[in-house]
């Protein structure tokens, strides 16, 4: 019988054109398998065939697991110190074995075992084809249309097939088997029978690889994308920069008589492409990107980390776009929240916002609507700003004296104070289950009290909108976090 098994492996070896060592693997597994029947429990098996005479020995193994972490498999696992019982240097990760009765190679019988040996050696190709295409360092992945497979579309390059996703195609695009199809390669996940490259026409990387193989300067580093932007087959963004002053980007990226740009839009089904020069300064970079309209003027507000764009009724309609499209394509390709509004409501809310700041100056400064008028004028809008400027930026006020800043200074200190010793008295109203909820900083705790929100099934209950007006997150975190406050209405524990 173990000459039998050795010739086997030989012949498979032969037949296939694979290395010995892989075939006996895929006997050593088949046999493993087939000994784990023997046993009630998923217990661990392993099988090792001696190369040469073709003697075979199955262990049974126990996994060394630290003591702290518990069983999570009873029949696979064991706590550090009782290996250690057996085998004193033994450490955690390693494994404890002690042999079993072995199967024979006649009880699992011949066609089977040469059906496992077959599926576990096309798995060896499979991984050595696929582990070859990966190490050329390929970003784009060129193949045909091979077959669809419940929506997804396998497409194949060679003896490799990549998956095309239904929401990763572009919109509207209709492929055909046999046709020549690029996509951007995004991850490989070999527990994919057949097509384990996931592949991706809708991602923005694609565009910025397609510009990338386009336009040469970017591959030497003279010019770089630094975002992208997209609504798949209507219309896009990219922004770069030039790394070096004698090289125009937009008009580099754009090409002869637009031939690089072109040959990116033809690509991608015909969508719009506007190349948006990246600036440093987050202003200039949202009015670029909100080309072809014109920007009148600009409030960037760090804390919310958002920006009010005034544009005049002309440009009102172009500057939102279709369905909101240019609005939010330039929101996604600059990182900041974009808030569109005519001259009226620029002015509207400035002097809603002003009347607040007086409002604020007023009460927890005590003083009158003049004073807190000059304030406002000399730029100054929160407390913070009256307490703790250097003395001297209010000195240079001329309707102030040195006694009346001293005053003002001192005043607005005690309001922060007072208002600290509140905001730390309204967070002691927190419910413990708020406080304990993954995510929440002590920052964002206090604004939540502050607005409120005391509980977890408070915060539960906001709409996305909600959270970030009073928290100043991005929609993105500010779902997250309610999603997670929601949890436990789900899993019925509080």
């Amino acid at each position: 019988m173990n000459r039998e098994l050795l010739m086997l492996v030989e012949a498979i070896s032969r037949e296939k054109n694979v290395e010995r060592d892989v075939v006996f693997g895929a006997v050593e597994a088949a046999l493993a398998q087939a000994a784990k029947k023997l046993y009630e429990g998923e217990v661990d098996l392993r099988v090792a065939i001696n190369r040469d005479t073709g003697e075979y020995e199955t262990f049974r193994r126990w996994h060394v697991v630290p003591d702290e972490a518990g069983l999570q498999l009873p029949d696979q696992e064991i706590l550090l110190f009782e290996a250690r019982e057996q085998i004193p240097d033994i450490e955690v990760d390693e494994y404890i074995e002690e042999p079993v009765e072995s199967v024979p190679v006649g009880r699992i019988g011949a066609m089977a075992a040469k059906q496992v040996i077959l599926q576990k050696i096309r798995d060896a190709e499979r991984e050595m084809l696929l582990n070859d295409f990966m190490s050329r360092g390929e970003k784009i992945f060129t193949g045909t249309v091979k077959r669809m497979d419940k929506g997804d579309i396998l497409v194949e390059s060679g003896r490799v097939e990549g998956r095309l996703r239904r929401s990763e195609m572009i919109p509207k695009e209709n492929l055909r088997n046999g046709d020549r199809v690029r996509a951007m390669i995004m991850s490989v996940d070999l527990t994919l029978r057949g097509a384990p490259i996931l592949l991706s026409r809708s991602a923005p990387e694609f565009m910025v690889e397609l510009f990338r193989q386009e336009v040469p300067e970017i591959e030497q580093g003279l010019l770089e994308i630094k975002s992208c932007a997209r609504d798949p087959g209507s219309r896009a963004k990219i922004a770069v920069v030039s790394h070096d002053k004698r090289i125009d980007p937009i008009g580099t990226c754009v090409g002869v008589r637009g031939s690089r740009v072109g040959a990116v839009t033809n690509e991608l089904a015909g969508e719009r492409v506007d190349i948006v020069l990246w600036s440093e300064d987050p202003a200039q970079f949202v009015i670029g990107a909100l080309a072809p309209a014109n920007v009148s003027s600009i409030v960037v507000d760090e804390e919310k980390h958002a920006m009010d764009v005034v544009v005049d009724e002309e440009n009102l309609a172009i500057a939102i776009g279709r369905g909101g499209q240019n609005v939010r394509l330039a929101s996604e390709l600059t990182g900041w929240k974009i808030n569109i509004m005519d001259a009226a409501e620029s002015a509207q809310k400035q002097a809603e916002e002003t009347g607040s700041i007086r409002q604020l100056f007023m009460e927890k400064l005590d003083v009158d609507e003049e004073i807190a008028d000059i304030l406002i004028e000399e730029g100054f809008t929160s407390l913070e700003e009256v307490a703790y400027v250097p003395l001297q930026e209010m000195l240079e006020i001329e309707a102030f004296d040195e006694d009346t800043v001293n005053e003002l200074r001192a005043r607005a200190k005690d309001a922060l104070l007072t208002l600290e010793i509140a905001r730390e008295e309204s967070v002691d109203t927190v419910s413990q289950d708020l406080r304990d909820l993954e995510g929440l900083t002590p920052e964002l705790i206090a604004k939540l009290a502050e607005a409120g929100v005391r509980t977890r099934d408070d915060l539960a209950d906001l709409a996305i909108d909600e959270l970030t007006d009073i928290t100043g997150q991005t929609e993105e975190e500010a779902r997250a976090l309610i999603l997670k406050a929601r949890e436990h209405w789900f899993s019925g524990q509080e």
